[in-house]
């Protein structure tokens, strides 16, 4: 059962948390352009380096969110207190993110994967309108989830 619990709260927060989502997304356009395209070379321990980056952030986002949402609960009114516990949660969320985006510049910073990137959706027009078109239903998740017929809680 605790697994439904877990689930419910990883689904709630997507639901409810925009910053999760873009997170998300990103990660989403990452893992698909690696593992459908031979543009970069990863070995196994990039992979599981990029995913251990990716996941501190979306579990940093997580544990942000709940204790935002314990602040909340505990107090109504405004105190110093709840809002060093909710800046200290965001900026744990922040350096997970900023490690992230180094590990990912260390890892994939491959000029000629760019470059090969570059040739195929030029040289591939139909393509290329295809990714532009995908950013469309991407920022609708980013910015108004996705419909779940119940308001936010």
């Amino acid at each position: 059962m605790s697994f439904v619990y877990a689930f419910r709260g990883i689904f709630r927060t997507i639901a409810n948390e925009r910053n999760l989502r873009i997170h998300l997304t990103c990660v989403v356009y990452m893992v698909s352009i690696l593992s459908l395209t031979d543009w970069f070379t990863l070995s196994r321990t990039d992979w599981a380096v990029l995913m251990l980056a990716c996941g501190s952030v979306i579990g940093g986002e997580i544990v942000n969110t709940a204790i935002e949402n314990a602040v909340n609960l505990a107090s109504e009114k405004y105190t110093e207190f709840g809002k060093i516990a909710k800046d200290a949660a965001a900026g744990a969320v922040l350096i997970n993110a900023i490690v992230a985006v180094i590990v990912g510049l260390i890892i994939l910073f491959q000029p000629a994967a760019f470059k090969a990137m570059y040739e195929y959706f030029i040289g591939n027009i139909p393509m290329l309108i295809v990714l532009v078109l995908s950013i469309i239903p991407a920022i609708l998740f980013i910015f108004f989830g996705i419909p779940t017929g119940k308001g936010k809680k």
